[in-house]
């Protein structure tokens, strides 16, 4: 199984960050983080890097369902979404494949939680 899911983007880079925005907030999710990985290596490194940006997603109410099964499952989240320029200057958008988290665990009690976070997850790639 891949540790991801991705779908390239037919459109812009800052477009791509506000419709995976926008399309998670119809699938309940509200963006609790967002790192410019192209600005930090800049600052930090002062080194030139590709368009690359993190957002950190979260269902209130699955987030309180994974704790419940599993309370470590913090280390796990937010959800992370990726919308990165490649070198071809595509966009590609890409996420952790849900279906990973009982995997990761070991604990089955998060099977029902990840089904609804991996049926989020399709629904936003599937309208990119």
């Amino acid at each position: 199984m891949q540790y991801f899911l991705s779908k390239y983007f037919e459109g812009s880079f800052d477009e791509a960050a506000s419709r995976v925005t926008e399309l998670l907030a119809q699938q309940g999710f509200g963006i609790l983080t967002e790192i410019d990985i192209k600005a930090t290596m800049k600052t930090k490194l002062d080194l030139d890097f590709r368009p690359y940006r993190i957002l950190g997603s979260c269902n209130p109410a699955l987030a309180r369902e994974a704790i419940e099964a599993e309370p470590q499952i913090g280390a796990l989240m937010p959800c992370n979404w990726t919308i990165q320029q490649d070198e071809e200057g595509r966009i590609e958008v890409s996420v952790m494949n849900p279906a990973s988290l009982s995997q990761i665990t070991g604990n089955a009690a998060l099977q029902r939680v990840q089904e609804r976070v991996l049926a989020s997850v399709n629904a936003v790639l599937d309208e990119l």
